[in-house]
């Protein structure tokens, strides 16, 4: 399968900036998720095999420069790729666990700047890096009876050592520099439980509940192997301080004939990230998501097509503190008021050997 998505969080600077009154949006919208499946299930035994390569975290922001906030973050980027091998055990004919290991591979980008504007003189600060990580989830799936089915996941928290390199520029003061460099980011456990119920075999009606730490994005430290120029910092902390928060979710579906389905779905997503140490890279609120879709089931080969729109109400931002020093100094922050709207089309084959 691969998912679409058009991303467009807005940003407005709060009154009595010098750019109050101006709307701002991301400069690179789009983005494309690919995804792939695969189950074998043994025949003379009660086990099912399977092999997932997903992508469970990410996402890219680029602001322009003159939102007001360059020297809290401009651009960045996670890039998170899932290689995750599982097996099932069906206990009896109504219970079954199953466990895998996600060997993970992560790439972050991120960029601000180190004074206010970026003329008359280019100044900026990057970090590249990436690196493996590796977790383990648990599931459990339980139908007492035809009509119910109960499940629920648990997946570890996993750890990220990205190496990689900073990149900072400080004209006149500071040349074009590169020192090596790294950083730790512990990516959330999450749980997920959900139930299904069919009133009828032409009905299906679902809800789930996830939960994901996302407090263990507190505070991370940029580390640079040799010293840099004054007045670059050696060792670079940046606070986060996100929270833990929900997702609720509901769909309902409805089996057609000649093998043909429609859904709906509604789901209600908790902003993760608080004002104290706001970011306009995750750009985060408590959004509602809908969706629609249908699709077919052949003998051998199936395909779905399903539609996403989110919409986050607006939130205004104030009294952040800047995550690092840059921001701190240039006196700025990510006070202001932020909107969301994405639109995804998310297309899946199916086939069966």
């Amino acid at each position: 399968g691969i998912y679409g998505l058009f991303l467009d969080p807005t940003y407005r600077p709060p009154a009595g900036a010098p750019n109050a009154g101006e709307t701002y949006h991301l400069e690179n919208q789009w983005a494309a998720i690919p995804q792939f499946f695969s189950t074998y299930a043994a025949k003379d035994l009660p086990l099912t095999y399977g092999l997932g390569i997903y992508s469970p975290f990410g996402g890219r922001a680029s602001w322009p420069q003159e939102t007001g906030f360059r020297t809290v973050s401009t651009e960045g980027s996670v890039t998170d790729i899932a290689i995750h091998p599982a097996i099932a055990w069906k206990i009896t004919s109504t219970l079954s666990l199953g466990t895998g290991i996600t060997v993970n591979y992560a790439k972050i980008d991120l960029e601000q700047g180190l004074l206010r504007t970026p003329r008359p003189f280019p100044n900026y600060f990057r970090f590249v890096g990436d690196g493996w990580r590796v977790g383990y989830n648990v599931g459990v799936l339980w139908q007492p009876v035809d009509e119910i089915s109960l499940g629920a996941t648990f997946r570890s928290a996993t750890t990220l050592r990205a190496e990689g390199r900073t990149e900072f520029e400080q004209q006149p003061v500071i040349q074009p520099t590169e020192r090596d460099a790294t950083t730790e980011y512990e990516f959330p456990l999450t749980v997920t439980v959900g139930i299904s119920y069919r009133p009828t075999p032409d009905w299906n009606l679902e809800f789930n509940a996830d939960y994901a730490d996302w407090s263990s994005f507190g505070k991370t430290t940029i580390r640079q192997r040799t010293p840099p120029p004054f007045p670059v910092l050696q060792n670079i902390d940046v606070t986060l301080g996100w929270q833990s928060s929900w997702i609720y979710a509901f769909g309902v579906t409805r089996i057609l004939r000649h093998g043909w389905q429609v859904s709906g779905g509604y789901a209600f997503s908790e902003n993760s990230v608080p004002d104290h140490h706001y970011t306009p890279l995750a750009a985060d609120l408590d959004r509602h998501v809908f969706s629609v879709g249908t699709g077919r089931r052949g003998k051998r080969i199936g395909f779905d097509v399903a539609y996403q729109f989110a919409y986050g109400p607006a939130r205004t931002v104030s009294g952040s503190t800047p995550p690092s020093q840059p921001a701190q100094f240039a006196g700025q922050s990510a006070d202001g008021r932020y909107e969301f709207f994405s639109h995804g089309l998310l297309v899946t084959g199916q086939i069966d050997f």
